[in-house]
């Protein structure tokens, strides 16, 4: 559960910071699909599919993170009508809430949310997460600089 909460604190920040630096804004649905895409990839690229070759992974990934913006985007976009991305212009869309071309870039973004799932499984840092939410309270800077610290020894 700490993992997943943690997994998904980093996916909702970290998707909408990806967003900001390739369109240049973003909107406060994407920390949802963000946080919601991470959790998925987690258990079904780092768990499920572990024993998989690489390739397979990061294509079930950028299958993960397309269906969840193709879901949000029916929802937000088609029957709320917030219109927040059309994709109509891109080559290959469907609905014009996805598209191909942006679904192989997923497959790339894959290989790095893959690997920070796999750092937050590991159980020392897992045990990290556990003590910082049941603390409640906000982790400093310093303390984040810490636990990198501590996982940097931790492999040697």
């Amino acid at each position: 559960m700490y993992q997943d909460a943690l997994l998904f604190l980093t996916g909702s920040w970290a998707y909408p910071a990806i967003e900001m630096l390739w369109r240049g804004e973003t909107h406060s649905s994407m920390a949802l699909a963000g946080g919601i895409c991470l959790c998925l990839i987690n258990h079904i690229c780092c768990g499920v599919l572990e024993d998989n070759n690489i390739f397979s992974r990061c294509l079930a990934g950028a299958g993960i993170i397309t269906g969840v913006e193709l879901v949000l985007g029916l929802v937000l976009n088609c029957l709320l009508g917030f219109d927040i991305w059309d994709y109509s212009n891109v080559p290959l869309n469907l609905l014009g809430q996805v598209c191909l071309p942006y679904s192989f870039l997923w497959m790339g973004i894959s290989l790095p949310a893959m690997a920070l799932c796999e750092l937050c499984r590991e159980d020392s840092l897992e045990e990290q997460a556990r003590k910082i939410f049941t603390k409640k309270k906000t982790l400093t800077f310093v303390q984040a600089c810490d636990i990198i610290n501590k996982r940097q020894t931790w492999r040697g």
